[in-house]
């Protein structure tokens, strides 16, 4: 396998980055924790890299917006070269608050636009019942498109959010990314079928907890894979006697991809 490498991307208010780096090593990656102030001094370390991920957390408190002022951060200073970088047959992984950058930036849903244009389709708002969640979800997966998606597996995963409901500016925005195959993961209960609240606990259109670009290579998850990664994460992992972490499938699609 060739040496992948992973840049984690962190700010003011990042708390999942280590987990993220954690995750990817398992999967074989080798990965660097790099401040966004370093990123904006200099944006070609890009180029050094084959991954790029976006971690949970609460960046800048999610002041204005979750995930607003990253997103800003990274069209202003960087989005010419995170561009080139997907252009270059590179990955990019945005978990939680990272999947509310880049729908900010407008790199996803990325339908029928240039990718990072600074057009924002789609946002991720405020959950239904106006609360915080923090439960385990199952998702199924929508798409054989997107390279961290395990194909045909129903995986089971945390989340830890306030914003997590995926709208679209428009039906015909809508209606591209489910024709396109960009649905990556949906909200469903044990036995696959979709309901209201808890099954799926934010209320997102078309009970979304994924997507992906037309590339399959950019991916948003609000759901945390990198937060069951060892059988023992799992809340129910004697009862159920867990052998495998859900999770760990999202790192190592993304690593196999460069073999």
């Amino acid at each position: 396998m060739a040496n992948v490498k992973v840049l984690v991307l962190r700010t003011a208010g990042t708390n999942c980055d280590m987990e993220t780096c954690h995750a990817f090593e398992l999967a074989g990656a080798t990965t660097e924790r790099v401040h966004v102030n370093e990123m904006i001094k200099n944006p070609a370390m890009l180029k050094e890299y084959q991954v790029l991920a976006l971690p949970g957390g609460f960046s800048y408190g999610d002041d204005i917006a979750a995930g607003r002022i990253l997103a800003n951060q990274l069209l202003n200073h960087f989005s010419n070269e995170v561009k080139e970088f997907i252009a270059s047959d590179k990955l990019v992984l945005g978990i939680c608050n990272g999947f509310q950058v880049l729908v900010k930036t407008g790199l996803l849903p990325g339908t029928n636009v240039d990718c990072g244009n600074a057009i924002q389709q789609a946002t991720i708002t405020w959950n239904d019942n106006g609360k915080f969640e923090d439960r385990w979800v199952y998702l199924e997966p929508g798409t054989e498109n997107c390279v961290f998606v395990e194909k045909g597996k129903r995986i089971y995963l945390p989340i830890a959010h306030g914003e997590g409901k995926v709208c679209f500016a428009n039906d015909e925005i809508f209606n591209a990314v489910k024709d396109n195959g960009q649905v990556t993961y949906r909200y469903v209960d044990a036995d696959g079928n979709f309901g209201g609240f808890p099954v799926n606990p934010n209320g997102s259109t078309d009970h979304i907890a994924g997507i992906c670009d037309p590339t399959g290579r950019v991916m948003g998850l609000m759901p945390h894979p990198e937060r069951f990664v060892h059988k023992t994460h799992h809340p129910r992992w004697t009862r159920d006697n867990v052998e495998i972490a859900d999770g760990l499938s999202v790192f190592t699609n993304a690593v196999g991809y460069f073999e």
